[in-house]
């Protein structure tokens, strides 16, 4: 049988999701307390890799086991057994065949950008000091919409077979003293949306004007597109699946 789990995690003390020799991921915690729990090797396949630093408000994973599971009493344990900072929200038999990465329709992101110096989102959110031209920010955010191939916000040396992706939406919210970048796509490539973020600052301090942003894409070069910004403020927070993929 083949479960989805869906869950949540600040990344601060993880080296992303995927399991990887030598550092912590959150796959591996959870991987462990769920054998543990069932008493059998349990290997979970993510919707997703988030990168180190990077924290999810909603993640999905699925795993297959030959246990009829009582879902909520494997969720009230499993999360008796898993650190503060990793938390099981549900969990559901899919169809046999259902992927948590493959089948998933789109995915959103939000980057949270503070304003002003503050002592309680140090950790949630970057903060730039420079004055931001938003409106010339979110002029540019459309310019994503005329593009399918996203190779200059991709970091080098991956082994994605493409690097097109479907935007669907990109705003820029202000919400107080915090611009908030939120954007959905059918797939996103490693680095992508810091990379994004970084370029859009320069648009917003006029380091980057925003009719330039059609070469940096045109160009497909990492080179050509802003920098990227810190992982501690970035959130991937929803992911989508076609209604029929439960049982």
């Amino acid at each position: 049988m083949r479960y989805f789990i869906e869950l949540s995690y600040n990344g601060r003390d993880y080296h992303g999701w995927q399991s990887q020799p030598n550092a912590l991921s959150v796959q591996e915690v959870i991987e462990k307390s769920l054998s543990t729990l069932l008493g059998t090797p349990i290997s979970l396949t993510g919707a997703g890799r988030t990168d180190a630093g990077v924290h999810a408000k909603q993640m999905f994973a699925h795993f297959d086991t030959g246990i009829a599971l009582v879902e909520t009493d494997v969720v009230y344990k499993l999360n008796a057994f898993l650190p503060k900072d990793i938390a099981i929200h549900n969990l559901f038999q899919v169809k046999a065949n259902a992927h948590a990465r493959f089948d998933a329709i789109s995915r959103t992101y939000l980057y949270r950008i503070a304003l002003k110096k503050n002592a309680f989102t140090g950790r949630e959110a970057y903060y730039v000091k420079q004055q931001l031209n938003i409106s010339k920010m979110q002029e540019a955010s459309k310019i994503l919409f005329d593009y399918k191939d996203f190779k200059c916000f991709s970091k080098s040396n991956t082994d994605v077979k493409t690097y097109h992706c479907t935007v669907m939406a990109c705003d820029w919210v202000l919400k107080e003293d915090e611009l908030q970048l939120w954007i959905t796509a059918d797939r996103f490539l490693r680095n992508m949306v810091r990379a994004i973020v970084g370029t859009m600052i320069g648009i917003g301090t006029g380091k980057i004007m925003v009719e330039d942003l059609h070469h940096i894409i045109q160009s497909k070069d990492r080179s050509e597109a802003g920098y990227s910004v810190p992982a501690h403020a970035l959130y991937l927070t929803a992911v989508a699946y076609p209604d029929d993929i439960k049982l």
